[in-house]
């Protein structure tokens, strides 16, 4: 598989930004790293560690802090840990998972590489930076120990995996529709505008995304429970509500699928 990888570096608005970009034919998977007042929020991918090292070596990184524990956000956590000593936090859901050698499959492994077992610390709700005072927001949905973190003093928030982009089509096996529209409900209710995305980037108008993404999927949620009343199966509300095919069902042998939006929401009824 021949591989493509960039690296490129913005400032926005005192947040220092490196953006790792993975390609292959005409994909392009880009995941980012964010430093401010001290803070490094996720650490990028394996497979781009030497494209990010250098970005971190320019920062006076006083902690890290990771939104989840999938590997394009954990792939940087052992070389800062073992080369520069610094602590790293999480929701403590996974970290005995991260303590070990990772497991997930092999086209994950050749697009974002291998993550290093590394050791963290449970993030508190709160906690300091040198100038801000911080809240750690549980936002589970896309994983199931996913936080979302916000600087009280710049209203500004770093949403992980939590948006990603509006008009969600597929998503991972371990994910729930339902789940996500109420972390998207539950993050709106705090005060910020800003939203620093791991894989849209900067989005200057960060709220009105969010809302529109909870818009979208409370409407799609509609939709799949109204099919599913008039007795259509899960494949047959895929070909109603997702006709397109996307290539990463089968790269990644159905572990991304349209699919699993339906079969979450409809789990969730039933639970």
């Amino acid at each position: 598989m021949l591989l493509k990888r960039s690296f490129t570096e913005d400032t926005v608005n005192g947040v220092q930004i490196g953006c790792g970009t993975v390609a292959f034919q005409n994909m392009k998977l880009h995941v980012y790293s964010y430093y401010t007042d001290g803070i490094l929020i996720d650490t990028g991918a394996d497979s781009l560690h030497r494209l990010f090292r250098s970005f971190f070596k320019k920062l006076d990184i006083e902690k890290v802090l990771i939104t989840h524990y999938h590997e394009d956000h954990t792939g940087g956590a052992q070389f800062l840990q073992d080369d520069y000593k610094l602590p790293i936090y999480m929701d403590s859901l996974m970290i005995p998972y991260c303590k070990e050698k990772a497991d997930y499959p092999l086209y994950r492994k050749l697009f974002w590489g291998k993550r290093k077992p590394f050791r963290a610390e449970a993030v508190t709700d709160t906690f300091h930076s040198e100038n801000a005072v911080w809240r750690a927001v549980k936002t589970p949905g896309h994983a199931a120990d996913h936080r979302s973190f916000l600087n009280e003093e710049t209203g500004q928030l770093f949403t992980g995996d939590l948006y990603c982009q509006t008009k969600t089509k597929v998503v991972l096996k371990e994910e729930s529709i339902p789940v996500m529209i109420h972390s998207l409900e539950k993050m709106l209710t705090y005060d910020f505008e800003e939203v620093f995305c791991s894989h849209a980037g900067w989005l200057r108008n960060g709220r009105q995304a969010l809302k529109e993404k909870l818009d979208y999927l409370l409407n799609l949620q509609g939709e799949i429970l109204t099919l599913h009343d008039k007795g259509l199966n899960t494949q047959q509300i895929k070909a109603e509500l997702f006709p397109k095919y996307y290539p990463i069902t089968r790269f990644s042998l159905g572990e991304w699928d349209s699919a699993h939006i339906v079969n979450s929401v409809v789990r969730n009824r039933n639970n």
